[in-house]
């Protein structure tokens, strides 16, 4: 009879899941070591491929709001959107997004600014950048902490969650942290309701957070901050 293998103990975080699948078979590998610290691979800015410029919607850490929209590779890459639609409204979203990509957030003078490169009007650029929670009105942290409280979260305690990242990184609801590294946030579904509670940090997500993991999980973002 083989021996019974007792489950691979909890990570700390920012590097654990209980609930990942990655540890099947004869592997016993860690979640960090398979899926790594970063992303694997990179984003190019001018959007490579003109069949995949349009689905780039990235929260970068460092942002400008004072950046031209759209010059060098970003020019490139607005330029290989607006060939994937048959008339420039249709590219009103990966627009959108690539100037969030780039500046942050979405203010007034940017939908001015994006309406004027489409020929949309400004009230029509507007509405659509309200209607979408996608879009961040205002400047926030370098770290975009988003907090799922839908309902598999909810049940599992992701108010507990929320609260303990607003008690840690001394902020309100929708605020940014004096030291502008942080803005935490309440969202609806991040689609990871298998592992609740799903916390997604600028495009990355952290699954199965619990309360009592968020100081070293912002202990984490700190040191990559000061990198």
């Amino acid at each position: 009879m083989s021996e019974t293998r007792k489950p691979p103990e909890r990570e700390s975080i920012p590097f654990r899941n209980p609930g990942w699948a990655g540890n099947t078979g004869e592997f016993e590998l860690s979640e960090r070591e398979v899926r790594g610290d970063d992303y694997v691979g990179t984003r190019p800015a001018d959007g490579g491929h003109p069949s995949r410029a349009t689905s780039y919607p990235y929260m970068l850490e460092k942002k400008d709001p004072s950046a031209p929209l759209f010059s060098g590779s970003y020019r490139e890459r607005y330029e290989k959107i607006l060939t994937r639609y048959p008339d420039t409204r249709a590219a009103l979203l990966p627009v959108l997004n690539l100037a969030q990509e780039l500046r942050g957030h979405i203010s007034q003078e940017t939908m001015t600014e994006v309406g004027a490169l489409l020929d949309l009007s400004d009230a029509y650029v507007r509405g659509v950048t309200t209607f979408y929670t996608m879009y961040n009105k205002r400047p926030v942290g370098r770290f975009l902490i988003q907090v799922c409280t839908n309902v598999s979260c909810n049940l599992c305690g992701a108010d507990d969650v929320l609260e303990a990242f607003l008690e840690h990184t001394g902020t309100e609801l929708g605020g940014t942290s004096t030291d502008g590294l942080f803005t935490v946030m309440e969202v609806e579904c991040l689609a990871a309701c298998g592992f609740p509670t799903a916390v997604q940090i600028n495009s990355r997500y952290y699954e199965s957070i619990e309360p009592g993991d968020v100081p070293a999980l912002l202990k984490h973002l700190r040191e990559q901050g000061a990198e």
